[in-house]
């Protein structure tokens, strides 16, 4: 699976602002650039894992968070890929994925 960097720099964006911080802040505390800081939150530059795992000490998140989109312990995992999903699908395959989706959760209440 490729990595989409314009998804990791979206959500790299996202934590920063969430922090209520800065590109400058963060370029600062990164030693940055705040022109490489905004290439990387477009997906434009590509982040290896030491500069991610740098950025995500700063925001205080996991790197899975960046890379999964939310952390694998929280009651919002894979609700982001859902909906990311959902909406790039046509209404028809929305129904059949919701339909297959309660069928699972209606067949897992009876055992």
């Amino acid at each position: 699976m490729a990595l989409d960097f314009a998804v990791i720099g979206g959500r790299l964006k996202r934590a920063r602002l969430d922090k209520k911080m800065t590109q400058e802040t963060l370029a600062e505390q990164l030693e940055v650039s705040v022109a490489f800081l905004s290439r990387i939150e477009r997906g434009l530059s590509h982040i290896n894992l030491k500069r991610l795992s740098q950025i995500c000490g700063i925001l205080g998140i996991t790197e899975g968070e960046i890379l999964n989109g939310t952390a694998s312990t929280s009651h919002q995992y894979l609700i982001s890929e859902f909906n990311d999903i959902l909406s790039n699908c046509p209404a028809d395959k929305q129904r059949l994925i919701y339909k297959i989706a309660k069928t699972i959760i209606e067949d897992t209440n009876e055992d």
